[in-house]
């Protein structure tokens, strides 16, 4: 849609509401043409899985970006948004070379991983896409654009937003803080395609904006992360149970606290005005000191969760997919008494499961690792293909997740990857590599 757009002719307009409603409103022309020019002139190159390309950046940056910078930030970016994907430190190269094996980030990465698992780590939460719904329908509004349990007050839940036809069109978390009040947390990526299915099935007493860059924070994770915030605020931490939300000042800054974290270790999710991010980095990063806390980037994140066998959007969860297909139907709410968007379709799946499964394999890798859409093969034949993968630096294993045909999973299930025109030996995982009770996540 946006190249169209430029090769109309229309860059040169200004930029309407209209625009914003259906883009975001980041798309200007002064970021659009040079990025499509980009694009155009290299639509015949090879594109490496961790290349990020200059053009335009940066772009949108947070009130992080010069503090971040002086840690040794390595930036990429999403949806014109600069997001440090890793921190080079001492004599590491603070350019990340494109190439399909293990890259420049490996060791920074491993290291990163280490103190979450080790420690605590930090790291921001601005790429979240992130909306405020509120009204007296909200909670009967909410029942019905997502298919799964909408939690009380004090609470949080998961759920997959679903198309008519049962695909997945978001994976969202929702946060109850009042009665009338939630936020709800997706990909920031796909925060436009959400504001235009939420205006297409509006309701009169429901209000829902787009926050998603007025408010903001930080993730902090690992088995450290409660001493920290406790060290932070006068609420009693100690007391919230994996899943709740609370509303409480961290520092001296107004915050929604949520025990849960995406590194599947125990951590806290930090929400803030975005004019009061820096003062609540100073008071975690200060109160962090004596604990080693250390900042991570979007590498790491990706190596830990997929330890805990953590899906991610655009890979193992999209409009492709459905929810069965991957496993999201564990969020679906049947017992619910709402007809949710897609339910027809779900119960359908529910009753006769669909042909293909999401399935994790550890791999017998050499220096490359799954990136997305290698073939999966069992007795010679392509079977199926992955979604992402990776090196899970702690459990120190190369990790594929894969759709794969239902009707040949079994436990002990082995196949074949093939890696860099290699077919490399892979076993079915079905225990988390970390924290498989989820002890650490939960307790």
């Amino acid at each position: 849609m946006l190249a169209q757009w430029m090769v109309e002719g229309e860059c040169e307009r200004d930029v309407t509401a209209m625009d914003i409603a259906r883009y975001g409103s980041w798309i200007t022309p002064g970021y659009t043409r040079p990025k499509v020019v980009e694009n155009y002139q290299r639509r015949f190159s090879v594109s490496y899985p961790n290349e990020e390309l200059p053009a335009a950046r940066p772009h949108r940056t947070t009130p992080m970006y010069d503090i971040f910078s002086d840690l040794g930030a390595v930036w990429g970016h999403q949806f014109g948004l600069e997001v440090p994907n890793y921190f080079a430190q001492g004599d590491e190269p603070t350019f990340e070379t494109p190439t399909f094996r293990r890259s420049d980030a490996f060791a920074a990465t491993a290291r990163e991983v280490a103190a979450v698992r080790q420690g605590v780590g930090i790291n921001e939460v601005q790429n979240f896409g992130k909306f405020s719904v509120t009204g007296t329908g909200a909670r009967a509004w909410l029942d019905r654009i997502l298919a799964g349990r909408i939690p009380k007050p004090g609470r949080m839940s998961l759920t997959p937003m679903l198309s008519p036809k049962g695909r997945l069109w978001g994976d969202f978390t929702i946060s109850c803080l009042t009665e009338t009040t939630f936020q709800i947390t997706a990909s920031y990526g796909a925060q436009a395609i959400h504001q235009r299915w939420f205006a297409m099935n509006s309701a009169e007493d429901v209000t829902i904006e787009n926050i998603s860059d007025r408010r903001t924070g930080f993730q902090i994770a690992g088995p450290q992360s409660r001493a920290v915030l406790e060290k932070t605020t006068r609420a009693d931490v100690a007391d919230m149970a994996f899943m709740d939300v609370r509303q409480m000042t961290v520092g001296q800054v107004a915050c929604i606290v949520q025990r849960v974290s995406y590194t599947g270790d125990l951590g806290f999710e930090i929400y803030c005005d975005a004019m009061d991010q820096r003062q609540l980095w100073w008071t975690l990063w200060n109160a962090g000191q004596p604990l080693g806390i250390t900042p991570f980037g979007m590498r790491a994140m990706m190596s830990l969760r997929l330890e805990k066998f953590f899906g991610s959007w655009l890979s193992e969860f999209s409009p492709d997919y459905t929810a069965a297909e991957t496993g999201m139907d564990r969020f679906i709410s049947f017992a619910k008494n709402t007809d949710f968007i897609g339910r027809a379709a779900a119960e359908a799946e529910r009753a006769i499961p669909p042909e293909r499964m999401l399935v994790s394999f550890a791999v017998d890798a050499i220096d490359s690792d799954v990136v997305g859409y290698e073939p999966v093969f069992i007795d010679g034949a392509v079977v199926g293909f992955c979604t992402s993968g990776g090196y899970a630096h702690h459990a120190q294993t190369s990790v594929a997740m894969a759709l794969v045909p239902r009707a040949m999973v079994t436990d002990d299930l082995e196949v074949e990857i093939e890696i860099m025109g290699q077919l490399r030996p892979a076993r079915r995982l079905t225990t988390p590599l970390f924290d498989p009770d989820g002890q650490a996540m939960r307790g």
